[in-house]
């Protein structure tokens, strides 16, 4: 496991195959990071599903109203909705799209994203200073690699559990 600077600002993503360790770039996105912190905090990424994974580009997840396998869960839904707390401003910056990075999730709009991340099989910089970049996997990016991959999957992975390092 690699070496944990700021257990504050640090995520443990459990699933099947194993922990995946995210460091979380609060000088960089400070409303996207603490948005991640509140909600894992709250238990809402627990049992969530990876909606969408496109080989070779990324797997998104983090639909805490439609995409939890423990509360009237269905697949057909999973990426329609976020959470019950307001959508975030936009937090641009000159973090590349590498692969390993988190981004925010959003709709057209800029100011729309809420719960759903993805994460980055590879370097995607025409996503970059169009999404917001929050986030890196530090250890366990050979899990993320796992990811059972669909638009939706038919046997979609999910997040067992979401912990800030902190709290562990």
């Amino acid at each position: 496991m690699a070496e944990i600077k700021d257990p504050e600002n640090t995520i443990l993503m459990e699933l099947t195959s194993g922990t995946v360790v995210i460091e979380l770039l609060s000088d960089v996105a400070p409303g996207h990071c603490a948005r991640m912190k509140e909600l894992a905090r709250a238990g809402a990424y627990d049992n969530v599903v990876f909606h969408r994974v496109i080989d070779g580009f990324m797997a998104q997840t983090g639909d805490v109203a439609n995409g939890n396998t423990e509360n009237g869960f269905d697949i057909r839904r999973a990426g329609t909705g976020g959470s019950d707390l307001p959508n975030l401003k936009a937090e641009f910056s000159g973090v590349p799209h590498d692969r390993g990075t988190l981004g925010a999730a959003r709709s057209q709009n800029p100011d729309s994203a809420n719960s759903q991340f993805f994460i980055n099989f590879k370097d995607n910089h025409f996503l970059n200073r169009q999404y917001t970049v929050y986030g890196r996997v530090i250890a366990g990016m050979e899990h993320v690699d796992q990811i059972t991959r669909g638009e939706p999957p038919a046997n979609p992975d999910k997040m067992i559990s979401v912990k800030v390092a902190a709290d562990a």
